[in-house]
């Protein structure tokens, strides 16, 4: 090859190059939409809005990169739920995780397009029409199920009282939301066979501190605080004003227990939130929501603090602490 011709060689690889690169087709950004009725998370709070991020860089999609995380946040005002899963819909979003039934609900009539992932604490997704069956959901609805009955907020009831014997009087800390109330009245069956009475008390904008002394003005002895994401969110003023008030109460996750909670029985927040990420990870790759079965809890841990029970001046009973998954010291 003559000198000219080397030129006009490396002269044509030049412009080439550049086209090729131009040509490679770009990453897909993946877009996530998260609907919850609770508050924006702080940094130290442990809660699914927190965690998704997290689970999904574990399985390769990092934000910034190739994943974008729309988050709304009722704040507790379950009437903005249907605004904010149309804001989501409109802003193109690929999934959309729905945390609570409330937002299932406003989900399902924002898209009967774009798939959902539901997380839901003790209600039943068939009862509610979200879906035909756990096995085969059917529509564009698919997700997570701590326990498709609402008894645990019985089995909770039983424990709490377990643990504290004495106790003929008993809070039940609720919200207006559509789990909350199937929980109380599950909790209401369960309250009688064990010689209970139940004092429901609703907490509505945040008023954990009216919710508290209303507890004292009816000489509670002690608390069930029911599965809901705005307590999850706010467990740690919920867990200072037991502390303060001196009762003994008995939560959902483990993370409020690890937070100062006196026990829980139920699961675990950082383990569900997995969970929820590899579904999407599965849409993403082209799993059909309609053929996804709804994966339900079959294992729920019993965890007990004793640092606390000690500062509440409470002995748990040996048959508590021999059942127990986890204990705090």
């Amino acid at each position: 090859m003559d000198r000219r011709a080397f030129l006009q060689t490396i002269a044509g690889g030049l412009l080439v190059a550049p086209l090729a690169a131009e040509a490679q087709p770009a990453e897909k950004v993946y877009r996530v939409g998260v609907l919850t009725p609770g508050a924006r998370p702080t940094s130290s709070a442990s809660t699914m809005a927190s965690i998704l991020p997290l689970a999904l860089r574990d399985l390769g999609y990092v934000e910034g990169k190739n994943l974008v995380v729309e988050q709304r946040f009722a704040e507790g005002k379950l009437d903005q739920l249907p605004g904010l899963a149309q804001e989501l819909v409109r802003r193109r979003i690929d999934i959309l995780i729905a945390v609570s039934p409330d937002a299932v609900r406003a989900a399902k009539d924002a898209t009967k397009t774009v798939p959902i992932v539901m997380v839901l604490a003790y209600s039943d997704p068939v009862d509610l029409g979200f879906v035909a069956s756990l096995s085969r959901p059917g529509g564009n609805i698919t997700g997570v199920v701590m326990a498709a009955e609402p008894t645990m907020a019985g089995k909770r009831l039983e424990l709490i009282k377990e643990a504290v014997p004495r106790a003929a009087r008993i809070a039940v800390l609720a919200t207006s939301e559509t789990g909350s109330r199937t929980q109380v009245q599950w909790a209401t069956k369960a309250a009688s066979p064990l010689g209970v009475k139940l004092i429901a008390i609703e907490v509505r904008n945040a008023e954990y501190d009216r919710a508290f002394t209303t507890m004292l003005a009816e000489r509670v002895e002690a608390v069930l605080v029911l599965a809901s994401v705005l307590f999850s969110t706010d467990r740690t003023r919920i867990i200072d004003l037991a502390a303060k008030y001196r009762l003994p109460a008995i939560y959902d996750w483990d993370e409020h227990v690890v937070a100062g909670g006196l026990m829980a029985y139920g699961g675990s927040i950082s383990a569900v939130t997995r969970r929820v990420a590899a579904y999407i990870d599965r849409i993403f790759k082209g799993a059909n929501p309609a053929e996804l079965p709804v994966e339900r809890a079959t294992r729920f841990e019993l965890v007990i603090n004793l640092k606390t029970a000690k500062a509440l001046g409470l002995t748990m009973p040996q048959s508590l602490l021999r059942r127990a998954d986890q204990v705090i010291e």
